[in-house]
């Protein structure tokens, strides 16, 4: 990642262990970053359990709703049954009281009756009267209670609607968790860059940094000489190769420190040296001039050879690969 150098470790040609920290960028950035993401994540898990929880509540809340509202639809259907019922009564009571008002109209005018009587008769037909007007209403109260009922159960209808629409919420906070864990992650990522740390044993070269130097991703700070892995390329004739295969011993001489190593032939070239040059050589001529072409083979030393680390790459050498 990007950012201003504070602090260098290393100079060129110093040693160095594989985890050494090289290079420490300023990590106030990229801190302020993770706690951010780390914040968001954790404000998403708890709207995802909160979701999650959600779920079977509204599930059994819609199926205590729906057997509620059928209930409740019984109930009102069987009120208005009876206060048709009693609309009924009432309404046979009030012709019977009129009728007997009509008769004690005729035997009030021929004097056969008291007016006493035909007060009563029709007091009774004025209170009938009341009781219908009384039951049609509580016809109509029950049957109101009825439409209730029924949008009631429509409503509740909706249960697996609701339900679904509830489980996709919790399955997109889930979704929102994982965003925000990714994010939190490259988070920490990006601060863990900030320390930029030696990957393998071996020596400094070609350091390129400073302290306060801005650098961005990708830019080379420095090289590290490998000296763990040292191995010898020798172009040997193609004539030479007959006998020669991986697994062979090898002596390798050193001209610098006059010492023999052991080491073994780890693989032979898939092509000649010249195959490989920025310019291959070609006979457009058709003239042929027939000329030793020489393979690369990779020997490596054994193990243990070198604790000091005196070998170099780029030192002249004269391998010998045992054939016989």
């Amino acid at each position: 990642m990007g950012g201003t150098v504070v602090q260098v470790n290393f100079e060129n040609n110093q040693y160095v262990s594989a985890g050494s920290v090289m290079v420490q960028l300023d990590p106030t950035d990229y801190k302020v970053a993770l706690q951010k993401a780390e914040a968001e994540l954790a404000d998403a898990r708890a709207q995802a359990v909160a979701a999650q929880t959600g779920v079977p509540i509204t599930s059994i809340g819609t199926s205590s709703q729906t057997s509620v509202a059928v209930a409740n639809l019984h109930s009102a259907q069987k009120e208005t049954d009876a206060a048709k019922a009693r609309q009924a009564e009432a309404e046979a009571n009030y012709n019977k009281v009129a009728s007997d008002l009509k008769r004690y109209e005729m035997l009030i005018g021929k004097d056969e009756i008291s007016r006493q009587q035909y007060d009563t008769a029709i007091a009774a037909d004025q209170a009938a009267a009341a009781t219908v007007a009384a039951a049609r209403s509580n016809v109509a109260a029950a049957q109101g209670r009825v439409a209730q009922a029924e949008a009631q159960v429509r409503a509740a209808s909706t249960a697996p609607q609701q339900v679904a629409v509830t489980r996709a919420k919790a399955n997109s906070a889930l979704a929102t968790v994982q965003r925000d864990e990714a994010v939190a992650q490259q988070a920490a990522l990006n601060l863990a860059y900030t320390t930029v740390k030696a990957p393998v044993n071996g020596i400094v070269s070609q350091r390129n940094v400073e302290p306060g130097q801005v650098i961005q991703a990708g830019q080379p700070v420095y090289a590290i000489v490998n000296l763990d892995d040292i191995y010898v390329t020798a172009n040997f004739k193609e004539t030479q190769l007959k006998n020669m295969h991986p697994g062979q011993p090898a002596e390798i001489t050193v001209d610098a420190y006059g010492r023999t190593y052991r080491g073994h032939v780890l693989n032979i070239g898939g092509a000649t040296g010249a195959r490989f040059s920025l310019l291959p050589p070609e006979n457009a001529t058709g003239n042929y001039v027939k000329v030793v072409q020489r393979i690369p083979v990779r020997i490596v030393f054994e193990k243990g050879q070198d604790p000091q680390h005196l070998l170099r790459p780029g030192m002249s050498v004269e391998p010998t690969v045992l054939t016989k």
